[in-house]
């Protein structure tokens, strides 16, 4: 296919060429005597209709002295008539009246185009023209030896006059310049070979280099090539365009920064690390070297002190592995710009390095920029970011940019400072608000593990729990608090608590987790400022619903590893479910994921600290956790067992939490459905339908109290519903009675006076059973109450 399907509809030939403008001839009186088709397409007139005739006769306002006028001049002429076309169109000309007297001949060549056309050929022109002395697109055009022919004035300027530039090969041109595109050969000769080979066109290259102009400063520029043809289609070289983006590149690339800073810096919970993090994301982008001073105590763990001198007694951060970190002794003179710095809270520009602090090692620099590592009002220490080989000056977004970049790194070495110092106290904290054991439920079997992480590392914010809900189903739920210490544990507690709560209102997962996000929102905003609050630490959670009867598991995620299912016949998934964000982050939902489970079934809730390791990616651990669910089989105290013998030895970074859950089916004469019309007489019927059952169960000694429960709870939905009334009774640990309709509205329970004629069932219904709620549904609502069965 023709990339450019229009490109036969660009003419840059003028309109009053020979070639396409419509011709005629007049003689010496003025009268036609020669006619081109041209001319006949143009106007409609066929020679025989105006040959001999008056040219006076074609103009729309008929004939005049200007025309007589036109014709006697003895040199070209041109005017702007308007001509009659043989449909009676007026055709608005340029027409061009040039004498052959001076050839021996009494006659006048007349050349005409439609106006229009012609003030449109004029505007590509004038385009032409701008591209050559305006533009401030780079324009130049190499033969076919890849020579230099031409260049706009915007070339002209970049190479501080193209006339030296004239006959030499491309590579003259930028001689320390390269490519940094990918896409295509970085060698520019390659490039222009395969355009005028190929006819592709290639564009979009960045190129780098220093224009001879501007030899200091380095730009980058938007290349692309083009072939160039003749009308015969014989090849006459190529042409280059160009376009200076060293600004807008320098802001992509300043924002790629940004995101791989949010990536990295203060991943981890070390202030070595979060140091040697800063310098990896900065160099050689921003900078070449970073340096990073910290006082001890930061350091360590506690407070940063106060009242000393600023730059007195601080260690430079050194090494990017743990194995590697080390440290050593640096001071600044009260008068030093990094001293400054660190008085201030503010970033210090030095162009001009004074001689290294002392105990340092002396090292030329075109320019630094010490930036305080400052988090809530709390200078913690101080980064100095330094050119060495690079002599451009750290322009106003390259300091905004470091200031950034250190605010991050301050954010992560003070986290780390924190948890250094509740450790000793969560670890207490964390083992007594875990729960002691998990309710024996039908619906599940369960086995779980809790493993600590290293002393040296500190405890972690894992929590599980196992829920009893209305209709035999179990709510299960795994979360785990980003970070260590009092305050990760302190929040575990608290959460789990939550959870529970929220779970007893028969919330499904995707609302739970919603109401969950903005607790601890709300809660973070008082706490804003200390940096202990959850959404300073970060939390994750999942929650998941499992209901017996239909076999149907529905689980929701805030920032959670997904749950791991082996089926029945030892088959393992992983769940599609896409997390959420962590709680207290706020701005976007959370989603259900429905999965029908087979009985027998084993699903793995987990924390990251059982499938992510120092040494092996999470990837890995997930893989090694699904080999281990093969054996499904096996006792869940036994997959428990194997599943975190397969942890890499050594000590571990964060605490494991795993908890196995092999699913239930209840059988299907322990559960019966009827569908009844909203129609008051049926509430006998499901009276009598409830007794039939409950004697078929052998539990007729509960027929009164449940027939009662049933009765008021038919009725209050039969009253206020507008369609169908679902009855469902299971016979589980105890009785189960659900009553279904499709309305949102709950009653409520209240104590009747003495004159009321309603408002006596619910209160009967809570006196007689063991609980009663109700829970809200897509279609409507369900009220439940259970019965103890003797």
């Amino acid at each position: 296919m023709d990339r450019f399907p229009n490109a036969a509809d660009v003419d840059f030939h003028s309109p009053l060429d020979l070639s396409k403008a419509a011709a005629a001839v007049l003689d010496a009186e003025g009268n036609i005597s020669g006619w081109g088709a041209s001319a006949q397409r143009l106007l409609g007139h066929s020679p025989e209709d105006v040959l001999g005739k008056p040219a006076g006769r074609l103009l729309a306002a008929g004939p005049g002295q200007r025309l007589s006028a036109l014709c006697r001049t003895h040199k070209p002429r041109s005017a702007v008539l308007d001509l009659s076309c043989r449909d009676g169109r007026t055709l608005r000309a340029a027409v061009t009246f040039s004498p052959l007297d001076h050839l021996g001949f009494a006659a006048t060549v007349v050349v005409a185009a439609e106006l229009e056309t012609l003030r449109g050929w004029e505007a590509q022109l004038a385009m032409l023209q701008g591209l050559a002395t305006e533009s401030t697109v780079g324009l130049t055009i190499f033969d076919t030896d890849m020579r230099v022919v031409w260049g706009n004035v915007s070339t002209d300027l970049e190479l501080a006059g193209i006339a030296d530039y004239i006959g030499r090969p491309a590579a003259d041109l930028f001689p320390e310049g390269e490519f940094i595109s990918r896409h295509h050969p970085p060698d520019e000769d390659q490039i222009m070979e395969h355009v005028m080979t190929t006819g592709e066109p290639i564009m979009g290259m960045h190129y780098r280099g220093r224009a001879p102009a501007d030899p200091v400063r380095e730009h980058v520029w938007s290349c692309s090539y083009h072939r160039l043809v003749d009308a015969r289609g014989e090849l006459l070289g190529l042409f280059e365009e160009s376009l200076d983006i060293t600004e807008r590149y320098r802001a992509q690339e300043r924002l790629s920064l940004l995101v791989r800073a949010g990536k990295r810096i203060g991943a981890s919970l070390d202030v070595r690390r979060t140091a040697a993090e800063l310098a990896d994301v900065a160099v050689p982008q921003l900078a070449d070297e970073v340096l990073v001073d910290l006082p001890p105590a930061v350091i360590e763990g506690r407070q940063p002190p106060t009242g000393s001198a600023p730059g007195h007694s601080l260690l430079r951060m050194h090494g990017r592995t743990p194995e590697e970190f080390r440290t050593s002794p640096v001071s600044y003179p009260p008068s030093s710009p990094q001293a400054q710095s660190l008085g201030t809270g503010r970033l210090v520009v030095d162009d001009s390095p004074p001689e290294a602090a002392r105990g340092e090692r002396a090292a030329a620099s075109h320019s630094c920029l010490f930036v305080p590592l400052l988090t809530r009002n709390t200078v913690l220490g101080l980064a100095t970011f330094r050119r060495t080989s690079n002599p451009d000056p750290f322009g106003p977004e390259e300091q905004t940019l470091a200031v950034e970049l250190a605010e991050r790194a301050a954010v992560g070495i003070d986290n780390a400072r924190r948890y250094t110092s509740q450790h000793a106290a969560a670890l207490v904290l964390q083992r007594s608000l875990l729960p002691q054991h998990l309710p024996e439920q039908s619906a599940v079997d369960v086995a779980y593990r809790y493993l600590p992480a290293d002393s040296r590392v500190g405890v972690g914010g894992d929590w599980f729990d196992l829920i009893p809900l209305s209709g035999a189903r179990v709510g299960l739920t795994v979360g785990d608090v980003v970070g260590h210490g009092m305050h990760a544990a302190a929040t575990m507690g608290r959460l789990r608590a939550t959870v529970r709560t929220l779970a007893l209102l028969d919330l499904d997962p995707a609302e739970l987790l919603t109401r969950l996000d903005s607790l601890v929102a709300q809660d973070a905003e008082p706490h804003g400022n200390d940096g202990l609050s959850d959404e300073a630490l970060g939390v994750t959670c999942l929650y998941a619903i499992y209901n017996p009867v239909s076999g149907r598991c529905s689980w929701a995620s805030a920032g959670h590893p997904p749950p791991i299912v082996a089926d029945a016949s030892g088959s393992v998934a992983l769940s599609a479910l896409a997390p959420g964000p962590p709680l207290g982050l706020g701005g976007l939902p959370y989603e259900n994921v429905d999965l029908n489970l087979s009985s027998g079934s084993v699903v793995a809730f987990f924390t990251d600290g059982v499938v992510e390791d120092r040494r092996t990616d999470i990837d890995s651990g997930i893989d090694r956790l699904a080999h281990v669910l093969t054996w499904q089989r096996c006792p869940l105290e036994e997959l428990c067992d194997r599943a975190l013998s397969a942890r890499p030895p050594g000590p571990q970074a964060d605490d494991a939490t795993l908890l196995l859950v092999r699913t239930r089916r209840l059988d299907a004469d322990r559960v019966a459905d009827l569908e009844l019309p909203p129609d008051p007489a049926m509430v006998a019927h499901a009276r009598t339908v409830a007794e039939r059952q409950l004697e078929n169960w052998g539990l007729s000694e509960l027929s009164f109290t449940a027939e009662l429960v049933v009765s008021e709870l038919v009725t209050n939905s039969i009253r206020y519903a507008t369609g169908p009334v679902m009855l469902r009774l299971i016979k589980d640990r105890s009785l189960l009675c659900e009553v279904s309709d499709n309305a949102h509205t709950a009653p409520h329970l209240r104590r009747a006076r003495r004159d009321d004629e309603g408002g006596r069932g619910l209160f009967l219904v809570a006196q007689m059973s063991q609980r009663w709620g109700t829970r809200y549904t897509s279609s409507g609502k369900t009220i439940w109450a259970e019965l103890a069965i003797p």
